[in-house]
C-alpha cells in the first residue's frame, strides 16, 4: 500500500509530544490513518529522512527554527541538507510554515522580521499562478487560515512561483519546480490544534502570554476548511500521480 511520509522537525524534551500532536493534525487534515501514513522524526543528527519506498508524498512538519538566527546548530544544518536532497527528488512534498522560510532562503530568496504573524487567523489571497495550480482549482480566490511566525519569506527568487499573498505576509504559499508546495500557514491547523500548539510553544515569541485568553476563544470561529483541503489535496494528487 502507498503512503505518504509525515516528517516531524521537533526537537528537545518535548520534541516527541509536539510530533504526536502534529500527527494528529495532519490526519485529521487530510484523512490519513495508520495505514495510510507513516511518521517520522528528525529531531538530532543522528535521524534522517529513511527509504523512501512505498511512499507517495511527503509532508514536512513546522518547527521551531529559524532561519535568521545568528549561527545555526548542527542539527539546523543536518535538517537543512536532508530537506535539500528531498526537494530534488521527484516526490511530492509539502512544507509547512518553517519551510516557506527555508525554500525561500534556499532558492535564493531573502527572509525577514517584517511580516511576523502572531498566533490566530491569516488571510490568504490566491495569485493569478494559484489559481490555475493543481492544488489550488475551484478554490476560492481568499480563504481563511491559522498561523503563527516571527519570521517570514519576503523576496523570493525567480525559481519559486508564488501562489499565495495576504494583506499581512506577502507571501503565504509557493511552489518549486512542479511538484514540492511551502505554505507560510498551518495548512493542518483547527482550532483545537491551534490551541495545543500555542500551549507548547507559550513563551516562544508566537504570541503575547497576556493575549493567550482572547485569542484562544476566538479559534472556534475561524473557518480553515480551505487551507484544510489544500493539504488534503496534497494527498490526493500525490496518491493520483
Amino acid at each position: 500500500m502507498s503512503k505518504i511520509l509525515l516528517l516531524s522537525l521537533r526537537d528537545g524534551p518535548l520534541g516527541n509530544s509536539i510530533a504526536a500532536a502534529e500527527a494528529r493534525d495532519v490526519m485529521a487534515a487530510t484523512g490519513l490513518n495508520n495505514d495510510t501514513m507513516v511518521h517520522r522524526i528528525m529531531g538530532t543528527t543522528d535521524q534522517i529522512i529513511g527509504s523512501l519506498d512505498g511512499i507517495s508524498g511527503v509532508i514536512v512538519g513546522g518547527s521551531s527554527l529559524n532561519i535568521l538566527n545568528d549561527t545555526w546548530s548542527p542539527w539546523q544544518h543536518h535538517v537543512h541538507t536532508q530537506l535539500d536532497s528531498l526537494i530534488d527528488d521527484s516526490l511530492p512534498v509539502f512544507l509547512i510554515c518553517y519551510g516557506a522560510s527555508w525554500l525561500t532562503n534556499h532558492t535564493g530568496g531573502s527572509v525577514s522580521h517584517d511580516h511576523a504573524e502572531e498566533s490566530g487567523p491569516s488571510c490568504v489571497k490566491l495569485t493569478a499562478a494559484g489559481r490555475i495550480d493543481p492544488l489550488l482549482r475551484g478554490f476560492p480566490t481568499t480563504f481563511t487560515s491559522l498561523t503563527g511566525h516571527t519570521e517570514n519569506a519576503e523576496h523570493v527568487s525567480d525559481r519559486l512561483t508564488v501562489l499565495a499573498s495576504g494583506p499581512t505576509c506577502p507571501v503565504q504559499l509557493v511552489r518549486y519546480r512542479t511538484q514540492v508546495w511551502a505554505s507560510q500557514f498551518h495548512a493542518e491547523m483547527d482550532a483545537q490544534a491551534m490551541k495545543t500548539r500555542m500551549d507548547f510553544y507559550y513563551d516562544y515569541g508566537y504570541f503575547a502570554p497576556e493575549d493567550y485568553d482572547q485569542i484562544v476563544e476566538s479559534l472556534p470561529s475561524i473557518d480553515t476548511k480551505w487551507s484544510n483541503k489544500l493539504l488534503h489535496r496534497f494527498v490526493d494528487y500525490s496518491f493520483r500521480r
